[in-house]
């Protein structure tokens, strides 16, 4: 439901170039928090990392990790508007969990990263200590709200407002809301049985990337980014899971999840060879460390729908099918490091090919 570029102001066109960009910049900012800090914690406690296989990374992935308290969990959700109020029944954010001095723990402020009597600017994205607040803040519990400022009259400015926000939507809600939308359901969840309900609601969560049988965090993401999607403006719902070992965002761009791989050492020497503006400096831009026989770089993979995630065309009312997958990863990359700005993300097929992925 949110309005494409098209159809905005002028005023309004400023608005989305500068949350995307500022998006942008969330998105490393969170990359080096939930996956590079955590696995760097890992090897200074001397334990085993263990890295993401292809298969997880595939469509309906089930994951069966254990939690690891040294790699965080978190969700933020970054909107381009004020969520409004008739949504504060489902995403509780109230005046005794908005971002103030009185509100926050004293674990918190005393952490060393906010200065208490600058917290009312400090909260604002534009702050240079943004984003220690912000690191400040993803341990505590439920999820992180940055959204438009208000009180910012005539202004563009987004601020992180409110913490512990909890998620009250039910799960069977957003399914039916998703099945309407895709036309598999007509009026009511349970209205073609339970069986069909029940595949609905996995459906649900394979449309945003996860595999139905998820922990909490990542069913609050799902749930939040289908409550958010009815809404006329952008959001980007993130969410870092300890089990995974991915940060996945799920934005109007569709889902795309970050985390770290092993890059085979002679993968590492063909991407130094060559007269490829990367060669010289591979390693120094895009591998976060060297270990044994191989590397450790940032991967993305970036999903998108097929026609039957989407809404037909015709409008008409269809039968779900359950077997059909709804996501396939159209996107492979290998990121460069977050310091690394002048670097682009390079192709890296590795999800599906079961022998060499070299793409060169």
């Amino acid at each position: 439901m949110w309005r494409p570029d098209v159809e905005l102001s002028r005023r309004s066109k400023l608005r989305r170039a500068i949350y995307k960009t500022l998006r942008n910049e969330l998105d490393y900012a969170l990359i080096q928090y939930g996956l590079i800090d955590g696995y760097n914690r890992m090897l200074k406690a001397g334990q085993e990392y263990s890295f993401v296989e292809k298969r997880e990374l595939k469509p309906r992935g089930k994951v069966t990790e254990a939690e690891n308290e040294l790699l965080a969990g978190f969700i933020v959700f970054f909107c381009e508007e004020s969520v409004p109020g008739h949504l504060k029944k489902y995403i509780r954010y109230f005046s005794d969990n908005k971002v103030t001095k009185e509100n926050l723990p004293e674990i918190v402020l005393n952490a060393g990263r906010i200065a208490p009597d600058l917290l009312r600017i400090q909260r604002n994205f534009e702050h240079t200590k943004f984003l220690e607040l912000l690191k400040a803040l993803l341990p505590v519990d439920y999820a992180l709200l940055i959204q438009q400022d208000k009180a910012a009259r005539g202004k563009t400015r987004y601020a992180l407002t409110h913490f512990h926000v909890r998620v009250d939507w039910l799960i069977d809600f957003a399914a039916e809301a998703l099945g309407k939308e895709m036309r598999y359901i007509s009026k009511d969840l349970y209205e073609n049985g339970e069986k069909y309900a029940m595949d609905m609601g996995e459906k649900l969560f394979e449309y945003y990337g996860f595999h139905h049988t998820v922990s909490g965090r990542r069913t609050a993401a799902v749930v939040a980014a289908q409550l958010l999607s009815k809404t006329d403006f952008i959001s980007s719902v993130y969410v870092n899971s300890a089990e995974s070992r991915t940060l996945t965002r799920i934005s109007e761009k569709g889902v795309s999840k970050f985390c770290l791989v092993k890059i085979p050492r002679e993968h590492i020497e063909k991407f130094e060879s060559g007269d490829s503006p990367i060669a010289p400096n591979f390693r120094k831009d895009y591998l976060i460390c060297e270990a044994g026989d191989h590397g450790i770089a940032l991967f993305q993979a970036a999903y998108t729908h097929n026609e039957h995630s989407s809404p037909p065309a015709d409008g008409k009312l269809r039968t779900l099918q359950p077997d059909v997958f709804w996501l396939k990863a159209a996107h492979q990359l290998i990121l460069p490091k977050p310091k690394a700005m002048d670097r682009e993300p390079i192709p890296y097929p590795m999800i599906y090919s079961q022998q060499d992925v070299f793409p060169l």
